[in-house]
């Protein structure tokens, strides 16, 4: 494991424990040129699925791409990195529960969508926006008029919210 501050090949385990989910082993890591201490993650290397993009390109599902899109949309926003990295874990999960090959890169972008729209309506159409790739300005304030439509169902009495 290199040490991500100097780049030196050594380095030594201090701590090690597993994550909350059991899917991970934590390892808190000191690098024996620079003392300095980061932190790794294990995981089990389990069958990862092609993602088939929007032009027909074919990729491997990659977490950390999926993380990174999240945690733009959420900036500055009231989601906490561990409720992101719980999300992509079960929706990894499930993924690979369903064992297919190939999965259309639609499918994921939906499910990321119903859960940003749960936490946060910020989050939700800055992910949106992206994602959808609006083409003009009328298709991306219809979306928002959908929104705004779906929370103000929402506090009506009896809809959750009071």
């Amino acid at each position: 494991m290199r040490c991500p501050f100097c780049k030196h090949s050594d380095t030594k385990v201090v701590d090690s424990r597993s994550t909350r989910d059991g899917r991970a082993i934590r390892r808190r890591r000191e690098c024996l040129a620079c003392k300095e201490r980061f932190t790794t993650y294990e995981r089990i290397e389990e069958f990862q699925p092609m993602v088939v993009k929007k032009d027909g390109r074919r990729e491997p599902f990659d977490r950390r791409k999926v993380i990174d899109g999240i945690l733009k949309a959420c900036e500055k926003r009231p989601v906490s990195i561990e409720q992101i990295d719980s999300f992509v874990s079960d929706l990894e999960k499930e993924i690979q529960e369903q064992g297919e090959m190939e999965i259309d890169s639609r499918r994921i972008g939906e499910r990321v969508m119903e859960r940003l729209r749960e936490w946060d309506d910020v989050a939700y159409v800055r992910f949106a926006s992206v994602y959808k790739q609006f083409k003009d300005l009328q298709e991306f304030m219809s979306q928002l008029q959908e929104l705004i439509k779906g929370s103000d169902r929402k506090d009506l009495p009896g809809n959750g919210r009071s």
